[in-house]
């Protein structure tokens, strides 16, 4: 099963020259979790799903912005964010823990609550391909 499970990553990895050991362990950490394949489309439409959190519409492009190249900014703290794409930030997912830290509070702080193994794996699956 486990031989199937990194076959299957890495089918899907496999287009993306940007990823770490970090970001394939992680994947397929949540995809074992989750038990279905990661997708980049879910991963998008989560990205740009909104909710209201104490009054405000928040998403993850509240604060990341549209264009995942550019620098965004958080709009409680106004701290400026590192752009998400591996193209002009090759050094942005090469830590599992800093990976996890930022999932849970930003998922907390966009959605109200913890994301799921399989919105995470849809994500990462999403901003890899960014």
């Amino acid at each position: 099963m486990k031989s199937l499970v990194f076959g299957l990553l890495a089918c899907v990895a496999a287009p993306f020259a940007f990823t770490s050991p970090a970001t394939d362990s992680l994947l397929e950490y949540y995809q074992r979790d989750s038990q279905v394949q990661a997708s980049i489309s879910e991963g998008k439409q989560l990205w740009f799903k909104s909710q209201f959190i104490n009054g405000q519409e928040r998403s993850c492009t509240t604060c990341h912005g549209l264009d995942l190249t550019l620098t965004g900014k958080h709009q409680r703290t106004m701290k400026l964010i590192e752009p998400m794409s591996l193209k002009v930030n090759n050094k942005r997912y090469m830590n599992e823990k800093k990976i996890e830290k930022w999932f849970k509070r930003n998922c907390k702080w966009a959605w109200g609550r913890e994301c799921t193994s399989q919105e995470k794996s849809d994500i990462l699956m999403f901003l890899l391909a960014e």
